[in-house]
């Protein structure tokens, strides 16, 4: 049983540009977020307690779609972070396993802070 979804870098990056209906948290902390995110990021750290807090107050609908990822395909911050959205009964959570690097390798745009 799969208890979250993946996502290429190329859907993701179809999803941002058709302005698709999900919440897209980079979980890597505040100082990685500011230098550089995802277009569209909010900054949720999966290293925080009360990360689950965090998140059901910024996205209170279980059912609403949730993209998590952090620096590469080797950082385990986005895959942990989604088995606890899944745990908590989020239905939707999909993590973008190449963060960071594979978004770089792709030459596509960041934003910063």
């Amino acid at each position: 049983m799969k208890k979250y979804f993946t996502i290429t870098r190329d859907a993701l990056k179809k999803k941002i540009d058709q302005e698709s209906d999900f919440v897209l948290i980079d979980v890597l902390g505040k100082i990685s977020y500011a230098k550089r995110h995802l277009p569209g990021a909010i900054s949720i750290d999966a290293h925080e307690e009360d990360f689950i807090r965090q998140v059901e107050r910024r996205v209170p609908d279980k059912d609403k779609e949730i993209i998590v990822y952090c620096a590469s395909f080797s950082c385990q911050l986005s895959p942990t972070a989604a088995s606890k959205l899944v745990d908590e009964g989020y239905t939707n959570v999909v993590d973008f396993e190449g963060g960071l690097q594979d978004w770089e390798d792709s030459g596509y745009a960041f934003e910063a802070k």
